[in-house]
């Protein structure tokens, strides 16, 4: 019986080639990649290539039983969305390149409607798709530039506590209807089409960026260079989200925060940087201290010091780019 992968031809000079960076998520990359086993996104994909950052889950193994035919980066340790995605995009040739994370799963047309949306537009450099979460709810995934405002409140306790609030509701761009196709500011990175020349001109992915705010970054030096980002609502991706990155979730919001501080300190200047990088962690000292009262009244007290080790994990890191 030929492989789950036979339906796909891996020749070289086609449409697409596709990169994956996978991290201890096997379950989901099988599911990832049998999605590009359907005929109409097989026959548009020249190679995959999958960058693997050490994983100590079945992924290697898997990927030689189920799909021997896909190009495997193994890292002997965890490189970092951006380096590991470099180091794919370094062995591709295709005109067009796919970056898809690990815990997607592409509708059947996707692939060729983001394609067509391309060849439709040749000023256009990125197409991101409509993402929808597992249960088919829609996932954000347009965006604005941050501003100053977004910069504090995006991940951070202030938008957990206040969700709806204005910037995050504008930087979303809830004001505009997902359901058209739209050029937009920048897409999220779950799943990015890619022109080879508009990456030819621009380059990778800044390696500063170990993850987070690295598509953000791409984007900007896309649009400051004359070109523009798409949004197209037709083609439609499952983003199971969270579940590729949900590991130390500390460290997450470490490097989710710092990535942000240097995003702005590149495009906006030292010092609006370093009052981004205070004020963050001011908001952060804040809500140590509110969860260590929690904590001494007795209120959760699991939660809290879960909490509490989070924080203190972001002040400790000052949020600093090393």
């Amino acid at each position: 019986m030929p492989t789950p992968c036979a339906a796909l031809g891996y020749a070289m000079g086609t449409e697409i080639d596709v990169v994956i960076v996978s991290w201890n998520v096997a379950e989901l990359l099988r599911g990832c990649l049998a999605t590009l086993t359907m005929p109409e996104t097989a026959a548009l994909v020249g190679q995959v290539i999958v960058v693997d950052n050490a994983s100590s889950d079945e992924t290697l193994t898997m990927l030689a039983r189920e799909y021997p035919q896909v190009k495997v980066l193994p890292n002997r340790e965890n490189l970092g969305f951006t380096r590991a995605n470099n180091q794919a995009l370094a062995l591709t040739s295709a005109p067009y390149i796919l970056l898809l994370n690990p815990d997607t799963l592409l509708k059947e047309d996707a692939l060729l409607l983001m394609l067509d949306a391309l060849r439709a537009q040749p000023q256009v450099a990125v197409v991101g798709p409509r993402l929808v979460y597992g249960d088919g709810s829609p996932q954000p995934s347009r965006r604005r530039f941050p501003t100053l405002a977004m910069a504090l409140a995006e991940s951070t306790p202030v938008e957990w506590h206040l969700p709806n609030n204005p910037a995050s509701q504008r930087y979303r761009m809830a004001d505009i209807p997902d359901d058209r196709a739209q050029l937009v500011d920048w897409v999220t990175g779950a799943c990015m089409l890619v022109r080879r020349a508009a990456m030819e001109q621009v380059g990778v992915f800044d390696e500063r960026f170990f993850m987070y705010s690295e598509e953000l970054d791409w984007c900007k030096r896309f649009t400051d260079s004359g070109w523009q980002v798409a949004y197209q609502p037709d083609a439609m991706v499952v983003h199971l989200e969270g579940a590729s990155s949900s590991q130390a979730s500390a460290a997450r919001l470490v490097r989710f925060n710092t990535s942000k501080v240097l995003y702005h300190i590149k495009h906006h200047g030292r010092l609006r940087g370093e009052t981004i990088r205070l004020a963050l962690l001011g908001v952060f000292a804040s809500e140590w201290l509110l969860e260590a009262a929690k904590w001494m009244l007795g209120h959760k007290r699991e939660l809290r010091a879960s909490r509490m080790r989070a924080y203190g994990g972001v002040l400790r890191s000052g949020l600093r780019h090393v």
